[in-house]
């Protein structure tokens, strides 16, 4: 009895899209986000609240890692649910998107010391000032560019965007391996 000896092989099927896992998981991290933008928010206001739908989003790029278009879509749909609480209208819209696209190209780096990755951290502390910076420069190009109006000073922005920035990679990087472990994420 003569036995042919053929190679394995497994197809592997490339993946298309999100997962409804996904997509659920990016749904309750954007929500936590809502949350916390309008309890915390009510109580830390210089003016300008931070915003953890920031932290939220980059949160779930990290831990899904969509290809660029989903986190554009995250990004968009963080946006608008920034709609929902007083501020600039529009304007996250553009914020969000450009901190999404952000998170989704910074998680590409390599940023590991040993076991321990600073990619959350890092990433998500950058995303942060590109969503803020935008978020500054739109409101300052749609209100302030011809006005006969004094604009807010921009060292006032800074504080919250750089405090933002720094609250938010703080909370992503406390959530990351917890939510990775038990997400079972790779």
């Amino acid at each position: 009895m003569e036995q042919s000896m053929e190679k394995r092989t497994i197809a592997v099927q490339e993946r298309k899209g999100l997962s409804a896992s996904d997509i659920l998981l990016i749904g309750i991290l954007l929500a936590a986000g809502a949350v916390l933008k309008f309890f915390v928010g009510s109580v830390i206001n210089f003016g300008m609240k931070p915003n953890f739908i920031i932290a939220m989003y980059c949160l779930a790029i990290i831990l899904i890692r969509p290809k660029m278009r989903d986190a554009a879509i995250i990004g968009i749909l963080a946006g608008a649910i920034c709609q929902f609480f007083p501020g600039q209208p529009y304007i996250n819209f553009i914020s969000e998107l450009a901190g999404a696209v952000m998170m989704v190209l910074l998680i590409k780096i390599p940023m590991r010391v040993g076991k321990f990755s600073f990619s959350p951290i890092v990433s998500t502390f950058f995303s942060t000032l590109v969503s803020g910076f935008a978020f500054v420069a739109v409101m300052y190009l749609m209100y302030y560019a011809g006005a006969n109006i004094t604009p807010t000073p921009l060292a006032i922005f800074l504080a919250i965007i750089f405090g933002t920035a720094l609250i938010n990679a703080v909370i992503v990087q406390i959530l990351y391996v917890p939510l990775k472990i038990a997400l079972k994420k790779n």
